[in-house]
């Protein structure tokens, strides 16, 4: 568990440090937001504001995993470079958009086809990791359930769907980094209860459960990390933001999301631990579809939900309150899955 609070504290101080250096260099480089002019009126006068700051805690979140979480490497490295690769996605899009002045970047297909080839590897890297599997958990009634063939599919879904909503949910200041703070916080601890069961001899051999409970041990530094990394990225991106992450920081969270639910083997508990995320892209999805078949008729003010509740009248920072209340919630509920 310290290796973990070890690697929590570096990645917060690093994600702080970066903040001096990377706020003034963003500026001078003029990579600086654009909004929407068809989202809340409000925020128009965000404009400007840094934007890829998300290079701030995937720096802390790769310091700290090599640091305190290198002793064990076949989940932990392909989660941290599954973060990075979309964090690449990420930056590629934000690039393109402050290079045009507008909020056009990567088009939709390209960003699709970078996420799905990197969930494609995960997926296959997972499905034939000893230590991962084609079968899942299902949380509360203690079983495992084998999808073989369709466990491939099954995650690519999982992983483009959870990256796409936690880009979604990056809409108010500290919103996706609060949400995730809580996520990560409570994988950690699960991974550290997998990792203390693991040394259960009856279940396999003295070599492989040691193995398999370092493993999930570094898995925890990770998700910790990645904790620390968004808190101490907080302290400039809580309202009012100096910074925002961009698709650089939103598209690498929800890679790191992903990851830690797939090598948890309890994917399943992403979509409760996860429900603000998924809130956000139900909301576009319906939003959507009755503009279209109901002729322009909307369900909520404005899409993604975070805006709807905006223009009720409520502050973002009760909004960002209210979803990490939320999620402290689900989380402590999906804690008892495992008790």
């Amino acid at each position: 568990m310290k290796y973990a609070i070890y690697a929590l504290l570096l990645s917060a101080a690093v994600s702080i440090a970066a903040g001096p250096v990377f706020i003034p260099m963003l500026h001078r480089l003029k990579f600086g937001q654009s909004e929407r002019e068809l989202g809340p009126q409000s925020h128009l006068k965000k404009a400007g504001t840094p934007t890829m700051g998300g290079m701030m805690f995937i720096l802390g979140i790769a310091a700290a995993t090599l640091v305190f979480g290198a002793t064990a490497y076949e989940m932990v490295m392909p989660a941290l470079l599954v973060t990075v690769a979309f964090g690449l996605v990420g930056f590629l899009d934000d690039f393109l958009k402050v290079k045009r002045k507008n909020t056009d970047g990567l088009r939709a297909y390209q960003k699709i086809i970078g996420q799905f080839l990197i969930a494609v590897i995960l997926a296959i890297y997972a499905k034939k990791s000893p230590y991962v599997g084609s079968s899942i958990y299902l949380p509360f009634f203690d079983v495992e359930w084998e999808l073989g063939n369709l466990y491939i599919p099954f995650i690519v879904f999982i992983v483009i769907g959870t990256v796409n909503s936690v880009n979604l949910t990056d809409g108010l200041d500290g919103l996706s980094s609060g949400v995730t703070l809580v996520y990560s916080l409570t994988m950690a601890v699960i991974f550290l209860y997998l990792a203390a069961m693991a040394a259960n001899p009856a279940d396999m051999g003295q070599a492989q459960q040691t193995q398999y409970a370092a493993e999930l041990t570094s898995m925890a530094v990770f998700a910790a990390a990645v904790a620390g990394g968004v808190l101490g990225f907080l302290r400039y991106n809580s309202f009012p933001a100096k910074v925002f992450m961009g698709d650089t920081g939103s598209l690498a969270l929800g890679g790191a999301v992903a990851a830690m639910a797939i090598f948890s083997r309890a994917v399943l508990l992403l979509p409760i631990m996860g429900a603000c995320f998924v809130a956000s892209a139900v909301s576009v999805i319906l939003q959507v579809g009755s503009y279209k078949l109901r002729h322009g008729k909307r369900i909520f003010k404005m899409a993604p939900l975070h805006h709807h509740f905006e223009l009720l009248g409520h502050s973002e920072t009760r909004i960002v309150a209210g979803y990490m209340i939320v999620t402290t919630i689900l989380c402590l509920v999906c804690l008892l899955a495992f008790l």
